[in-house]
């Protein structure tokens, strides 16, 4: 029987595709495409005919910049997901961090974060990539952007824009959310949405209620998540709940970040990736500090969308940088980005990057299933996600 969900993810500069049983929580791996540099990050066309990856031979963070960076469009085969290049592909001018399209899948929508900045590219009718939009000029981005939203109207874009924490000598650069009004590629006026001036304030992603005019942000800096509210276009100036992320909020170490924020398709639930990776040294090799790795669950309160937490359940990897629900909403799968050595007791246990296949029970709660260790190559599995057919 032929699957209707495929799993996509990247390796580097490889691209693969597993087929996903959704009833059975399993990934079979398939075929791979491989990309001009490594993929940063990939969003689908509204119709599910199309995929969208950015890609960059950059450096992470603020390392070098690199000198090569593209946006590719793919055709999905509806029969089994297989991807093949549709049209040609867009040469960018910085890593993009991040890209989505608006809700029509008319545009593609391009975050940079070193140096900040916005651009948007026309889809063609065939699914192809078109030109650039030209917008207007002296747009505020923002300090260190890291992720593009439309909102479910298709009325304004979101630029999501982390700022960084202090660190030696140099002060604090706020955060803030972006809110630009968007019509047709173009956006307009700009509202900045920063609460003590984006002062302890580091938003790193945002998802949406489906139905209610709520938005989740994952306070990255904060290890917190933080609940607004959109009315008419206009999100509120302050959240109206933040609550921690972590298990031990008291305790956080060093490398302990909030990542990726998800909200269920029932709009019952969210999602959001606690992630570590710092290690200190032991019998004369890096050894994974102790961080927490988990995914951090809410229960949606459906008359005001304040989340309370439900649970907190090991993601089986070291550092989560990606996870998803399936459009059904039935499993969820979490990409660590590397493995490292950890230590249990008196040995100490090399921990693979891996893909994490969890069931998500009715009160939406997770149950692990089963993990796929995934061969890096000196590289990392940097993103991961599920496209229904």
């Amino acid at each position: 029987m032929p699957q209707n969900v495929v799993l996509y993810a990247s390796v580097g500069e490889v691209l693969t595709r597993y087929e996903v049983d959704v009833a059975a929580a399993t990934l079979t791996e398939r075929e791979s495409v491989s990309l001009p540099e490594n993929v940063q990050y990939a969003w689908p066309h509204a119709n599910r005919r199309f995929l969208y990856v950015a890609t960059s031979d950059s450096a992470t963070g603020m390392g070098a910049q690199g000198t090569s960076h593209h946006l590719t469009g793919f055709a999905i085969d509806p029969a089994s997901g297989r991807l093949s290049e549709q049209g040609p592909r867009v040469v960018l001018p910085h890593r993009p961090i991040h890209m989505a399209t608006d809700i029509p899948s008319r545009h593609a929508l391009v975050a940079f974060s070193n140096p900040g900045g916005l651009q948007i590219y026309r889809i063609e009718n065939d699914g192809s990539l078109g030109t650039e939009v030209p917008q207007p000029s002296g747009i505020d981005v923002g300090i260190y952007p890291h992720q593009v939203r439309a909102t479910l109207d298709n009325k304004h874009v979101i630029l999501v824009s982390r700022g960084h924490d202090p660190s030696a000598g140099k002060p604090e650069d706020p955060g803030a959310l972006e809110v630009f009004a968007y019509q047709d590629g173009v956006v307009g006026r700009e509202t900045a949405v920063a609460p003590n001036k984006g002062y302890g304030f580091g938003p790193r992603h945002l998802d949406f209620h489906p139905t209610r005019p709520w938005i989740y942000v994952a306070l990255e800096r904060q290890n917190a998540l933080a609940h607004f509210a959109m009315r008419d276009g206009t999100v509120g100036p302050e959240p109206l709940s933040t609550v921690p992320t972590l298990a031990d909020p008291d305790k956080p170490r060093p490398r302990q970040l909030v990542g990726t924020v998800h909200v269920h398709p029932s709009g019952r639930f969210v999602y959001v990736a606690n992630r570590a990776s710092g290690v200190v040294e032991d019998s004369g090799q890096k050894v994974f500090n102790g961080g927490e790795n988990n995914l951090a669950v809410y229960r949606i309160d459906e008359s005001t969308g304040a989340p309370s937490l439900i649970q907190h359940v090991d993601t089986r990897g070291i550092h989560c940088r990606t996870f998803h629900i399936d459009p059904s909403g039935r499993i969820l799968v979490a990409a660590h980005i590397m493995g490292l050595p950890v230590r249990h007791g008196n040995t100490i246990e090399q921990i693979p990057a891996r893909l994490s296949v969890f069931r998500i029970a009715a009160d939406g709660t997770l149950g692990f299933v089963r993990s796929y260790d995934v061969e890096l190559g000196g590289k990392s599995l940097w993103w991961m996600g599920m496209v229904t057919l």
